[in-house]
C-alpha cells in the first residue's frame, strides 16, 4: 500500500521513537554496572541474571564496548548520569580486556582474570566503535584507546593482500584456526566510520570502502545478494560452514544483509556518493532481505536460511528487526519509493507487537515459530545496542552514524 506521509516527518511518531529510547535507558540503568568491574548480563525483569555458586561472572567484550557505545549516545543526547557508564566501561575495557603484556584486547575476562584470551577480531571491531563514540562525547581516555586498538588492527588483523581483517588469534598472536568471517568485517566497517568521523583520517575510510567491495561488491552480487557469511583462508566462500550458533551460524543471515543495506548508505555519504554501486547494493541486499527473510504469514525474519533461501533457523531475533527498521529508515530517506515506507511501518508494527516488552521492559531476544518469547542461544535482555539505534536512526540525518548525528545536532 502506498504511503503518502513518512511516519518520520511527523511529530508523534518521532515523540514515540524517542520515548521508546526512554524506556530502554529505564531498563538497562538501574542494574547494569557491575561495581566490581564491567556491566552485568540482565534477567528477563532487568535484575542480574544469576551465575551458580562459584563460578565466575564473565564480561564479554561486544558487551562492555557496546554500553560504553550506547551512554555515550545518552550523553550527547544530554541524558544526565550518561558519564558514569562511560566512565565504568572504558576504565574496564582499558585495565581488564586490554591485555598489557602482548597487546589487544582479549574478549571475555571477570574478576579473577582472562576466562576468554582470544584476540577476535569482532571485539576489536567494537573497541573501535567505544573509543570514537567516546571520543565524541569528550572523554578524556578516547584517544588513547582509540590509537592503540587502531595500530593493533592494522599490525595484526588487516590482511592488506585480501583488503579485510583476519578474525582470531591466541592469546599470544599465534594462529588460532583458518577460519575468516563477514561478521566480524561488517562492524568493523561500521566502526571503522565511527573512527573516521571522530577523527576526520581518510586512513578509516578507505579500510571500509576494501571491506565493503570485497563482502559486498565481489562476494553478496555474486550470490544475487544473499550474503554470504563464511569463508576460507584463502577469502573463498565456505558454504558447508556451521559453528557458534550465535556469531557464526550455519547458511546466510537476512538481518545482516539488512544491516551492510545501512551501512553502505553512511558509507556512501561518507565518500561524497563517489561509489555508485553502493546505492545500488544497499537496495538490493534490502530487498532480497525481505523477499527471502520475512516470513509473510506470521511476520518477522528468519534468523538464517539456506542457500536457496528457505529457513535454516526460522525463529524470530530482535537484532534482524532493529536493522531492518534502520535500513528502511535510510531508503526511505535517500529514495522516492513508497515501498520503504511501507517496511519501516510493517517492521515496527511487528517489533513493536511482538518484541518490546511491555510488562517488563526492554526487548525479548527472540522468539520461536508461535511468536512466543523463546531462550537458547540468547538469555534475558541481553543487548541495548540494537534496539536503542532503531529508536535513535530515523530520528537523525541519513549521512553519517548516531553519535555524528547527535553532535552535529
Amino acid at each position: 500500500m502506498t504511503q503518502n506521509i513518512k511516519w518520520t516527518a511527523l511529530p508523534s511518531h518521532r515523540s514515540w521513537l524517542s520515548q521508546q529510547a526512554e524506556n530502554l535507558f529505564n531498563f538497562f540503568e538501574p542494574h547494569s554496572i557491575n561495581e566490581v568491574g564491567g556491566f552485568n548480563e540482565l534477567a528477563d525483569d532487568g535484575s542480574p541474571i544469576a551465575i551458580k555458586a562459584r563460578q565466575p561472572r564473565i564480561r564479554q567484550i561486544h558487551t562492555t564496548t557496546r554500553m560504553v557505545h550506547c551512554f555515550a549516545i545518552a550523553k550527547l543526547m544530554g541524558r544526565p548520569g550518561a558519564q558514569r557508564f562511560i566512565d565504568h566501561g572504558m576504565d574496564y575495557i582499558w585495565n581488564a580486556h586490554r591485555d598489557a603484556d602482548d597487546g589487544g584486547y582479549m574478549w571475555g575476562v571477570s574478576e579473577s582474570g582472562p576466562v576468554n584470551d582470544t584476540k577476535q577480531a569482532y571485539g576489536h571491531a567494537f573497541v573501535l566503535l567505544a573509543a570514537s563514540s567516546a571520543k565524541v562525547a569528550g572523554h578524556p581516555d578516547a584517544d588513547r584507546m582509540l590509537g592503540d586498538v587502531s595500530n593493533i588492527i592494522h599490525e595484526r588483523f588487516w590482511e592488506k593482500q585480501h583488503g579485510v581483517s583476519a578474525e582470531q588469534f591466541k592469546r599470544d598472536w599465534s594462529t588460532l584456526d583458518h577460519y575468516r568471517g563477514q561478521n566480524s568485517n561488517m562492524h568493523l566497517t561500521e566502526s571503522l566510520m565511527a573512527a573516521f568521523e571522530a577523527t576526520n583520517d581518510n586512513t578509516y575510510l578507505e579500510m571500509a570502502v576494501s571491506i565493503a567491495e570485497r563482502i559486498i561488491n565481489n562476494n553478496a552480487r555474486a550470490m544475487g545478494w544473499r550474503l554470504p557469511e563464511h569463508f576460507h583462508a584463502d577469502w573463498t566462500v565456505d558454504q558447508e560452514y556451521n559453528g557458534d550458533p550465535m556469531f557464526r551460524p550455519y547458511g546466510s543471515t537476512p538481518g545482516h544483509w539488512l544491516e551492510w543495506a545501512r551501512l553502505l548508505l553512511q558509507l556512501w555519504e561518507l565518500t561524497s556518493r563517489k561509489h555508485t554501486w553502493m546505492a545500488e547494493a544497499a537496495k538490493g541486499l534490502f530487498h532480497q532481505s525481505c523477499i527471502d527473510g520475512w516470513d509473510k504469514t506470521k511476520g518477522g525474519f528468519y534468523y538464517t536460511l539456506k542457500w536457496d533461501g528457505t529457513p535454516s533457523v526460522p525463529d524470530r531475533y530482535w537484532w534482524p528487526c532493529a536493522e531492518g527498521i534502520g535500513a528502511a529508515a535510510f531508503l526511505n530517506d535517500k529514495f522516492d519509493d513508497p515501498t520503504y515506507e511501507d517496511w519501516y511501518r510493517c517492521i515496527w508494527d511487528f517489533t513493536a507487537s511482538h518484541l518490546i516488552d511491555r510488562k517488563q521492559g526492554g526487548w525479548f531476544p527472540q522468539l520461536d515459530q508461535s511468536l512466543k518469547a523463546s531462550n537458547d542461544p540468547f538469555f534475558g535482555k541481553p543487548d541495548l545496542y540494537h534496539a536503542l539505534q532503531a529508536c535513535m536512526i530515523p530520528l537523525l540525518p541519513s549521512t553519517g552514524s548516531i553519535t555524528r548525528g547527535l553532535r552535529s545536532a
